[in-house]
């Protein structure tokens, strides 16, 4: 049984690409499974921040302990959907040598865009570019080569040759059910997908290529400056088709 920790930030395109593998049938899915630890842990006022802590209350050990848990019967991989952000201080990383790591990345101007639409007062630890590239560094410097990454601009602009190069990397079996998906909510989405998921609700299947980056206003063009040397420093190593 494989585990995949799919690692990134908010707005990056993780939830179409949690859908993706969900839709192959042989997969559990976990939907940023220390989230709730998180806002317990600093108290950010996100959205809907009490539905969230109110729907899981396991410490962060009970959660590191359930994603070394073997899964249900048929059940191939475990794809675990990790927001960088949420491994703060006091979160377990030990179950981290039990899984395999994918690295997702977006431009930091199209992040900020998207989130701070939804989000006011965004700061450059919201985002997770600085964690995302803290934890590359540590699974490369305890683990060996570099883990797989990949691109959320080359999934829209080739969902299939990017997937196929995905599934490869891993080891899997390439499905075509990764490129569909039914519209609407999943019984895996997170407490939070009212808030955050419309889109990808109204989606049945990855969104077409992006146009040219979009206009920031001062405040998040300097978050954007200061998070573009972690995402070029993974998109180095980003998969090829």
């Amino acid at each position: 049984m494989k585990r995949i920790a799919m690692w990134s930030g908010p707005r990056n395109l993780s939830t179409a690409l949690m859908y993706a593998f969900a839709a192959r049938g042989d997969v559990l899915a976990w939907d940023e499974p220390f989230y709730a630890c998180y806002l317990r842990a600093t108290g950010r006022p996100h959205p809907m921040a009490a539905e969230i802590m109110a729907a899981d209350t396991r410490s962060p050990e009970e959660i590191a302990k359930a994603l070394r848990a073997d899964p249900p019967k048929g059940v191939r991989y475990s794809y675990q959907k990790h927001m960088c952000q949420h491994m703060i201080a006091g979160v377990p990383r030990d179950w981290m040598a039990d899984v395999e790591h994918v690295f997702l990345i977006r431009h930091p101007d199209r992040v900020l865009a998207s989130f701070g639409a939804k989000y006011a007062d965004v700061t450059l630890d919201d985002i997770g570019f600085v964690q995302q590239a803290e934890i590359f560094d540590s699974v490369v410097a305890q683990q060996g080569p570099p883990p797989l990454v990949i691109d959320s601009a080359d999934i829209r602009a080739d969902p299939e040759a990017m997937m196929r190069a995905l599934c490869r990397g891993l080891g899997l079996d390439y499905r075509s059910q990764m490129l569909r998906w039914l519209a609407g909510p999943k019984p895996y989405d997170g407490v939070w997908a009212p808030v955050w998921y419309g889109a990808v609700h109204r989606s049945t299947g990855f969104a077409g290529p992006e146009g040219p980056l979009p206009d920031l206003s001062p405040d998040l063009r300097r978050i954007s400056a200061a998070a573009l040397p972690c995402y070029d420093h993974l998109a180095r190593f980003k998969l090829q088709p």
